[in-house]
């Protein structure tokens, strides 16, 4: 890089020179393919060829209560799943990502947290019940003992191998933290 005397400002308010089109086909390799429709290669893919495949609009599937829809879309999709309907403070943080565009980060953000403040109450649901989830079996730590789990993971240049130190801390943290809270609420209460 070369030193010059006088600082010149990177950007400045007056528009930059504007190289002409042979200019910047000698200069890029392939720059302005795609400005000749004929040197297009997705071309005959735009053509309207009459193929016979036809399409309709869908009959609308009936909206029971108000679903969410990205503010960037008029209507919702035709067909919609209505199996978890919004509930609790997952549900309210995701209509709240809904009112935000797609483009923003916020908007997925909000709904990954969403996601994990869903696990947490299926958690918090689960022992609640007479019969709560099983962690051993259900998030796989016992095959990690029948089926060579971490025989598996040695010598073979797998990157899992870095984070599996963390891996009964994420998965076994949750459950004693709960535990711990309710003993500690269940004595509070005595």
């Amino acid at each position: 890089m070369t030193q010059t005397s006088e600082r010149v400002p990177a950007y400045t308010s007056e528009h930059p020179p504007v190289p002409d089109r042979d200019e910047l086909r000698a200069r890029i390799p392939g720059w302005g393919a795609d400005l000749n429709k004929e040197d297009r290669p997705s071309v005959p893919k735009l053509q309207l060829l009459e193929t016979g495949a036809h399409w309709d609009f869908p009959e609308r599937q009936p909206e029971k209560g108000p679903r969410e829809r990205s503010i960037e879309h008029r209507f919702l999709t035709p067909v919609f799943g209505t199996v978890q309907p919004l509930s609790g403070p997952s549900g309210a943080m995701r209509k709240f990502a809904y009112k935000l565009g797609e483009g923003r980060a916020a908007h997925w953000l909000i709904l990954l947290y969403a996601d994990r403040v869903d696990a947490a109450e299926h958690h918090l649901r689960s022992l609640l019940t007479l019969r709560p989830d099983n962690p051993i079996t259900e998030t796989g730590i016992k095959a990690e003992f029948t089926h060579n789990g971490m025989r598996s993971r040695f010598g073979r240049k797998r990157v899992d191998v870095k984070h599996t130190w963390m891996d009964p801390i994420i998965v076994a943290g949750p459950w004693i933290l709960s535990v711990y809270f309710m003993r500690r609420l269940l004595k509070r209460n005595k």
